[in-house]
């Protein structure tokens, strides 16, 4: 129940806290892309880690240790992140409709958390979730729907309805078993 209560709260807090990036027209796409790029060209070496898209991605030594972007952040967003490991293969199965899979080359909404799950138990964060409103509900829609007991294939239904227009291209995500 209380796990339940969790990602409701997460998912009513992201509502509330952000738009989505891909609710964004093309030039405005464009130009926070821009604005990202000069952001990362004038501090490039105060962040090794930035992507050429200006996403930020940092090493932890596990699940369990938050990655410092997330310091300044909303706690919404930081419970998603908390819970985002947690739901590694429903994520997985759940397309992102911000535009990520050109921008990003991201396959799934875990991309837009996690970059990569080390076989020593590190794990590289992305930032890219913390600036997307998409990438935000669909996890916490995702994840909330899973803790209510609906299937992944139930899940991506209700996703691919919900994103159907007025989003970005999906990601390149294959249906979930049924």
């Amino acid at each position: 129940m209380k796990k339940r209560q969790l990602v409701l709260t997460m998912t009513l807090g992201v509502c509330f806290l952000i738009t989505g990036c891909g609710n964004k027209s093309d030039d405005e796409h464009k130009n926070h892309q821009e604005e990202s790029q000069g952001k990362q060209q004038a501090s490039h070496e105060e962040h090794e880690n930035h992507l050429p898209n200006g996403d930020i991605q940092e090493l932890t030594a596990s699940i369990d240790v938050m990655p410092g972007f997330l310091d300044k952040q909303p706690d919404e967003i930081a419970a998603i992140y908390a819970e985002a490991p947690k739901y590694k293969e429903l994520l997985e199965s759940m397309p992102c409709f911000c535009g990520c899979g050109d921008s990003a080359g991201h396959k799934d909404n875990y991309d837009c958390f996690v970059a990569e799950n080390k076989e020593d138990g590190k794990i590289v964060w992305d930032d890219h979730g913390t600036k997307c409103g998409t990438c935000l509900e669909i996890a916490a829609i995702s994840m909330s729907a899973s803790a209510d007991g609906k299937t992944p294939l139930e899940i991506r239904k209700m996703i691919d309805e919900k994103y159907k227009e007025g989003y970005a291209k999906p990601t390149p995500t294959p249906m979930p078993a049924s």
